[in-house]
């Protein structure tokens, strides 16, 4: 793993606010949790905000997508749970730069491809395999010091359920399904009805179901653009540091 770089000694626009002192000196950890479901912008978002806050950014889809892929390489059984934790059990995953390795190798396109979206789900129900992810991204953001923005579906109800800022990004279902369908080329009609399933098995799951946490603000992507929604979240992290 390459050396962290150091943490940045100008202050994001806007005036130098309290959680980047925190940052610069190492007072305390300063963990904003981004949760939502997919299409509402909760990718990008999270990056520029992290840009903006100058906090580190952590995808932990990216884990469940690099676990999905062992688990496809391995050609075992998506309704086998005991095959998928047999997979994913001795693999080694690394999230360094923006890109994901599978031991050793540079997976990052591969985990965005259509075979790893289609089965993530089920390799993500599966409980160990969620307990050895948790761990995995807890690990990142300590050693970068306990800051991050970090955005996934269960992190500020249970991987960082102490989290500073906690941010629950919501859309409505149709406006959700168009914005993949203008990236994926896919009709909106099926790209909705693969949302509605992935959020099914996601909400419904026993091992860390998607849900708002309890103190988390919630925050209506639909009829704003990713500027409005990143100089939102920049205000209400500000109000609440």
């Amino acid at each position: 793993m390459s050396e962290i770089p150091p943490p940045r000694t100008t202050p994001p626009e806007g005036g130098l606010s309290r959680f980047l002192i925190y940052s610069l000196f190492g007072l305390t950890d300063f963990i904003v949790t981004i949760d939502g479901p997919g299409g509402t912008g909760k990718s990008t978002v999270s990056r520029k905000l992290a840009e903006r806050l100058g906090l580190p950014h952590l995808d932990t889809g990216a884990f469940y997508r690099g676990a999905t892929l062992a688990v496809l390489r391995e050609g075992s059984a998506l309704d086998d749970p005991t095959a998928i934790e047999e997979a994913v059990a001795e693999v080694e995953l690394v999230r360094e730069n923006g890109r994901m390795h599978l031991n050793g190798d540079d997976v990052e396109q591969e985990i965005r491809g259509d075979a790893v979206t289609g089965a993530v789900s089920a390799v993500s129900a599966v409980p160990s395999v969620r307990q050895k992810l948790v761990q995995l991204q807890r690990d990142w953001v300590a050693s970068r010091g306990g800051h991050g923005v970090v955005e996934g579906r269960d992190i500020g109800s249970v991987v960082f359920p102490e989290a500073n800022v906690k941010i629950f990004l919501d859309a409505r279902p149709e406006v959700r399904a168009s914005r993949r369908a203008a990236q994926s080329q896919e009709s909106t009609e099926d790209v909705l009805a693969d949302l509605r399933r992935r959020d099914h098995l996601d909400s419904t799951r026993a091992a860390s179901p998607m849900s708002i946490p309890e103190d988390a603000v919630v925050v209506d992507t639909s009829d704003m653009t990713i500027e409005q929604v990143v100089d939102k979240l920049v205000s209400i992290v500000r109000s609440m540091s």
